[in-house]
């Protein structure tokens, strides 16, 4: 008979800011983009950081391929947008040292279509629609 050794259970996740929560999330889904140094879509599809390139199967890359299903970065812009209760946490945040980036170009009159700002009929409105139902506030 033998013996099974238990595995020791790894440490709770303690970085629950934006970017430990999209490093959670990318690591669920796979780190297959990240070893291609591409933008996953699985986090960033519906975004200005993901163009094209998908795994079309197991193993599979095709970087042609267009990923139409909004991401999980997109997505929680979105909640966070109907519901200002969904936070992150802040300390992880502002223990890091910013960086100097160039300066944000100015807001467009109109705000061209995103996860936030969907077109009307697109799949992207539905799941607004969707969003704002399950998150109404009484």
């Amino acid at each position: 008979m033998r013996s099974c050794i238990a595995r020791p259970m790894p440490p709770a996740n303690r970085d629950w800011s934006i970017g430990g929560t999209l490093t959670k999330l990318e690591e669920y889904n796979g780190l297959g983009y990240a070893a291609r140094r591409q933008p996953s879509p699985y986090i960033w599809s519906g975004t200005d950081q993901y163009r094209s390139g998908k795994y079309i199967r197991d193993g599979v890359y095709d970087p042609n391929a267009v990923d139409n299903q909004p991401g999980c970065a997109g997505l929680l812009l979105a909640m966070m947008a109907l519901d200002p209760g969904i936070q992150f946490d802040k300390k992880s945040i502002a223990a890091r040292p910013a960086t100097a980036g160039p300066a944000p170009p100015p807001p467009l009159e109109s705000p061209p279509p995103s996860i936030t700002n969907p077109v009307k009929g697109s799949i992207g409105a539905f799941v607004a629609s969707v969003l704002a139902a399950l998150f109404k506030r009484k």
